[in-house]
């Protein structure tokens, strides 16, 4: 009987190996798997080179305090600020950690103005932000929330609809004390929603407007999740903060929060802080994800191959439209909704050896890693064509 608490319902399978996009159970199968830790493992299981860069930095030093400089990290953010619009970076374990800090660092810059009461954050309703006290109550799930009360203040909620208008009376909702917008780039646990370009640009106009910051989390959807190093790219819309976390560390335990010059310079010596995060060990890693990710058509590549799994799948749509209602997503980002409940679908899925996962609203999530390769695609279409079939 196990030890551990109930506070996961996990499926019986345990695995004693993996390589690339692929997993060997304890009993001998082999499953394709489009889980990837929940988009975690960016460039797939037991990467060679992940592998080499925390071997060679384990022989070194694991942790260090921040009270000293850290090489690697220092090497990690300025690399990470070359590459997208941020101006600073503060160095994680994790997303719920990541998405918590910049929840203070929102609140922080207007104390640092003198305006300690402009400190309520405008989320989306039934949105994930992660696991903490304080990030369960800006989801807006009653889910989330139940039996964990009393509610934790300084949240908001606005909902984004899939018709016109998207943000209904989004003004309405900002007030004197609101000090920022914080939504998901593309609603992942929510059942993979992207927020229209068009509306990204329409919430940077508003806090522009308003005097508030803008923070997209992009813990699911960044690090080349959708096909650009980060989902808002196309925009052309620059944040104030973004949390990240999930792929940038390929597997290996990593967040941060990127943010502006102008945000940033309220973070002073004790402001913020994390025995863990930014170790040297982690830094190595990310520092290899970004070796690997910003290779020349290392992009490209996840383009093309994400444009033709989408192609298939609304083939598949097409063939089944009984059972398939909607194909969404970004990139390697996927969603295939259903018209019923998808736990026997993925459970089918899972007997046929490919390894899927759940989201809301009969969403069946697709999180291959960024390098998967067109014929392991082809084997996950033939699975899916297989159950569909079986269910007609």
């Amino acid at each position: 009987m196990s030890a551990l608490a109930k506070n996961y319902n996990r499926r019986k399978i345990a695995f004693k190996r993996g390589r690339g996009s692929f997993l060997y159970a304890t009993n001998g199968k082999k499953y394709l798997d489009f889980v990837q830790g929940i988009a975690v493992n960016s460039l797939g299981h037991a990467n060679q080179n992940l592998i080499r860069a925390i071997n060679k930095q384990s022989k070194k030093v694991w942790h260090v305090s921040n009270a000293f400089i850290i090489p690697e990290g220092e090497m990690l953010a300025k690399r990470l600020a070359q590459k997208t619009f941020a101006d600073n970076v503060i160095f994680q374990n994790s997303g719920t950690e990541a998405t918590e800090a910049a929840i203070k660092i929102a609140r922080r810059y207007f104390y640092s103005k003198g305006k300690p009461n402009k400190n309520r954050i405008l989320c989306i309703k039934n949105s994930f932000h992660g696991r903490t006290i304080a990030a369960i109550f800006a989801s807006g799930s009653k889910k989330m929330t139940q039996g964990f009360g009393p509610k934790v203040p300084g949240f908001d909620h606005i909902e984004f609809r899939k018709f016109k208008p998207r943000f209904p009376n989004i003004r309405s909702k900002i007030k004197k004390n609101t000090a920022a917008i914080m939504v998901e780039t593309v609603m992942g646990e929510g059942g993979i929603k992207p927020i229209p370009d068009k509306c990204l640009k329409y919430l940077r106009k508003i806090c522009n407007e308003k005097k508030i910051l803008l923070i997209l989390d992009e813990v699911q959807c960044g690090i080349g999740r959708t096909g650009d190093f980060f989902a808002f790219e196309k925009s052309k819309v620059k944040p104030d903060i973004v949390p990240i976390a999930k792929g940038i560390g390929g597997g290996f335990p990593l967040g941060a929060v990127l943010m502006t010059k102008k945000v940033a310079k309220s973070m002073i010596p004790g402001s913020h802080g994390s025995t863990f995060g930014g170790n040297p060990l982690a830094m190595s890693v990310g520092n290899a994800v970004l070796d690997q990710i910003f290779k020349k058509g290392f992009f490209n590549n996840l383009k093309k191959i994400s444009k033709y799994f989408y192609k298939e799948l609304y083939k598949l749509q097409k063939d089944y439209p009984n059972i398939i209602k909607e194909i969404r997503g970004k990139g390697l980002l996927i969603g295939i909704q259903l018209y019923f409940d998808q736990s026997n679908f993925i459970k089918s899925l899972e007997k046929n050896y490919l390894l899927t996962i759940r989201a809301a609203e009969n969403v069946i999530r697709i999180l291959p890693p960024l390098n998967v390769k067109k014929n392991e695609i082809d084997l996950a279409l033939k699975i899916i064509k297989k159950v569909c079939r079986e269910y007609k």
